[in-house]
């Protein structure tokens, strides 16, 4: 039966760790995930792709960096927006390629999206999520005081700048993609989307923040009206007691079992925890959350792989 799902795929994905940030090695990584998301396409499901960008901004961010003495620095959703168009045109062109060798006359649209969050969200008062090149204590203190930026010791790398990571409240366009779906594989909020919030006078401004991806794919998942939210991973499946003598792999779970896997601190908060609490939220409006590999994707729409969590 064909599902309306919307598939989030992480920035590492299109930039592995440790792995030189050029243009072609980039692209092929995203030729090597278009495969995978056209067979979710030629299985009969409509698809909305959504995708993480920490990467690809972290290395827009260097670049202004080195470049300062000569062009200006752009704030970072401007960055964002860059990180958008780039890593949309590899996904638009790599998905096109693929569906022409399929024969396959379905189209790709991409769209620059932008994410509204409310200006007065507590997480502007607590900026937490790092971002762009690490410093010495030193560069860190003069970025303080010259730039107002903010700073934090990042596992002993150095200090980065951090800022707020705001909850996504509206995806802009969803009437679009909603009907773009029914024709096309639609790329849209990549990296959590460019965020913004409106004025008094209903105008909109960029806001220097960075949206969680998973919180921002959910968004998605519930204003489309989609079917299924999945999370792709590096990995086939969730577990608890991960690398421990009783670890176990996770296969169906109900939201109530999730949800005490975290109370128990089983997942880890830099990684899987946001994709965890995200898909917990999805599942709680009577729809089917997934975490799986890219690899696996089309058997876990079929119930045959991956961690489907459901009431």
């Amino acid at each position: 039966m064909s599902k309306k799902v919307v598939l989030a795929l992480g920035g590492n994905a299109i930039l592995q760790p440790k792995q030189e940030a050029t243009f072609e090695n980039q692209y092929q990584n995203v030729v090597n995930a278009a495969d995978r998301m056209v067979e979710i396409s030629e299985a009969g499901h409509k698809i909305v792709v959504t995708h993480g960008n920490g990467p690809q901004v972290g290395n827009i961010i260097a670049q202004n960096e080195a470049a300062k003495e000569d062009i200006p620095a752009m704030p970072i959703f401007v960055n964002n927006a860059e990180s958008q168009g780039m890593i949309g045109y590899m996904m638009e062109s790599a998905l096109k390629n693929r569906l022409v060798k399929g024969g396959d006359k379905t189209n790709v649209v991409t769209l620059l999206t932008m994410v509204e969050v409310d200006k007065d969200d507590e997480a502007f008062d607590n900026p937490t999520k790092p971002v762009g090149v690490f410093f010495s204590e030193e560069e860190a203190k003069r970025l303080t005081e010259e730039k107002g930026f903010q700073m934090a010791e990042d596992a002993g790398r150095g200090f980065r700048r951090v800022v707020p990571s705001p909850e996504p409240k509206v995806i802009h366009g969803v009437d679009e993609i909603k009907s773009l779906i029914e024709t096309s594989i639609v790329v849209s909020s990549g990296g959590g989307g460019i965020p913004i919030y409106r004025d008094e006078d209903n105008q909109i401004h960029g806001v220097e923040a960075v949206i969680d991806k998973d919180r921002s794919g959910l968004k998605l998942s519930e204003q489309t009206d989609a079917d299924v939210f999945m999370m792709l991973t590096d990995v086939s499946n969730v577990y608890i007691n991960f690398g421990k003598e009783n670890e176990a792999k996770l296969e169906g779970i109900s939201v109530e079992e999730a949800e005490q896997y975290v109370k128990e601190g089983q997942f880890p908060a830099g990684s899987m925890l946001p994709k965890i609490e995200a898909a917990i939220a999805f599942a709680k409006t009577g729809k089917e959350a997934i975490i799986c590999s890219l690899d696996e994707a089309v058997l876990a729409l079929e119930g045959k792989a991956g961690t489907r969590i459901t009431l």
